[in-house]
C-alpha cells in the first residue's frame, strides 16, 4: 500500500517537479531554480523540501558532505492522484452531467478534443480487458 500524501499547494508541486526533472538535487539549486525568481527565503524552500519529506514523495540521500533529494514516488502516480482528487471535487455529487458538460465545454475550445479523447477511452478499455 502507498504511504505518501500530495503536495498540498502549488509551491510543494513546483518544487516537486523540480525534483523530478533533475533526479536529485540539493535545498540549495532548488531554491536557485524556483526560490529565488519567485522571491521567496532560502528557508521557505528548505521547509517545503522537508514538507515534501515528511508526506513521503522524497528522500534525502546524502553525497560528500552534503545532502540531495529524489523522488521516491513516480510522477505518473502523483499526477494520477491529483488528477481524480481534483475531479471528484470539480464533478461532486453529479458526476455523469458535470463530465458530460466538461466534455462540451473543452470540444467547443479544441474540437480535435473528442477523437483525443474517444482514442483515450479506447486504451483504457483495453488495458483494462487484459488486465495491464
Amino acid at each position: 500500500m502507498e504511504s505518501f500524501q500530495l503536495p498540498a499547494d502549488t509551491l510543494e508541486y513546483t518544487v516537486l517537479v523540480q525534483i523530478w526533472e533533475q533526479g536529485q538535487v540539493s535545498v540549495r539549486d532548488l531554491h536557485e531554480r524556483i526560490g529565488v525568481p519567485a522571491g521567496t527565503v532560502y528557508t521557505t524552500t528548505a521547509k517545503v523540501v522537508d514538507r515534501l519529506r515528511e508526506k513521503g514523495l522524497i528522500e534525502r540521500v546524502r553525497e560528500g558532505g552534503a545532502f540531495l533529494y529524489r523522488p521516491c514516488v513516480e510522477r505518473s502516480r502523483v499526477e494520477q492522484l491529483r488528477a481524480r482528487t481534483l475531479l471528484g471535487r470539480f464533478l461532486g455529487q453529479a458526476p455523469r452531467a458535470a463530465a458530460a458538460a466538461l466534455v462540451e465545454a473543452a470540444a467547443d475550445l479544441e474540437p480535435q478534443f473528442l477523437d483525443e479523447l474517444e482514442q483515450a477511452i479506447q486504451q483504457l478499455r483495453h488495458e483494462n480487458s487484459h488486465g495491464t
